[in-house]
């Protein structure tokens, strides 16, 4: 399923995928917050686990030290910034339900990108900065490159075992593949996208369903759809990409996942067996 959204995001949150109605599905909220400069915010559950990530601007976030029922009313506080999503790593706080969390944009504004699910464990609140952000070439130095890109995993289950997310970025290099070898799992996933230039476009396959990725599309990936994409040449491709464990089955290698198409897993091996022009 794919949402799109053209013009720039008004001031405040904008909801993409809500848990309701037809994205109910997804098991949790996603959209995005623009704050103005000197634009506040404030955020409270009492059965939701909570997560900001800066796409860009900076801000004062400060978040309860405990979250426990009905608040300590002592605040941690850190000041961070981005300058853009491609460049920079980013800031990323994860709190949990009964934790209070309040921004405050700087001179420039910022933008946010926020997501939402229940989860009932208890767990301390935790900012991930740029310098704990895992940033990796994936697929360098297979299938001729044709599907290396930059793979920042914010946290999975070796970092936020108590978290029900995980949470990553991915940079499409120019007119290269990601998300490849082809592969599904059980759990839904989202898809946010931003381009460099922001004209550029990418095309993505969500089973046998294709689409035109254009910037501040969001794409909803549901059980067992595979979901191989590509980056138009000429442009850069980010995009955020956020899952949901499922009960009994968390996203990652205790449970095998993803589990990729297996008419396509040769292209892993020796790059002698790909095909290649003759000179």
């Amino acid at each position: 399923m794919k949402i799109s959204h053209r013009p720039p995001f008004n001031r405040g949150y904008t909801p993409l995928s809500p848990r309701s109605g037809a994205t109910a599905d997804m098991l949790m909220d996603f959209g995005v917050l623009v704050l103005a400069p000197g634009g506040g915010w404030e955020s409270d559950s009492q059965t939701d686990e909570r997560v900001f990530l800066l796409g860009s601007g900076s801000a004062v976030i400060q978040w309860e030290k405990k979250g426990a029922p009905g608040g300590t009313g002592v605040y941690e506080r850190a000041e961070i910034a981005r300058a853009d999503l491609f460049d920079s790593s980013p800031f990323c706080l994860s709190a949990p339900p009964a934790c209070r969390v309040r921004i405050e944009a700087g001179g420039a504004g910022a933008e946010f990108f926020y997501a939402a699910t229940d989860n009932a464990k208890p767990f301390l609140p935790r900012l991930f900065t740029p310098e704990e952000c895992r940033s990796e070439f994936r697929g360098e130095g297979t299938m001729l490159e044709t599907s290396t890109r930059v793979v920042r995993t914010i946290f999975d289950d070796t970092s936020r075992r108590e978290s029900n997310l995980v949470i990553g970025e991915v940079i499409g290099l120019p007119g290269r593949w990601s998300s490849y070898p082809p592969h599904h799992h059980p759990q839904p996933e989202i898809y946010h996208y931003r381009f460099l230039p922001q004209g550029g476009f990418g095309l993505t396959a969500i089973g046998d369903t294709p689409y035109i990725i254009h910037d501040r599309d969001t794409i909803l990936i549901r059980e067992g759809e595979v979901h191989p994409q590509v980056t138009a040449p000429g442009y850069a491709m980010w995009y955020l990409w956020i899952i949901r464990h499922i009960e009994g089955a968390h996203y990652g290698p205790e449970t095998g996942t993803p589990f990729f198409i297996e008419e396509h897993t040769w292209v892993m091996g020796p790059e002698e067996a790909i095909w290649r022009p003759k000179k």
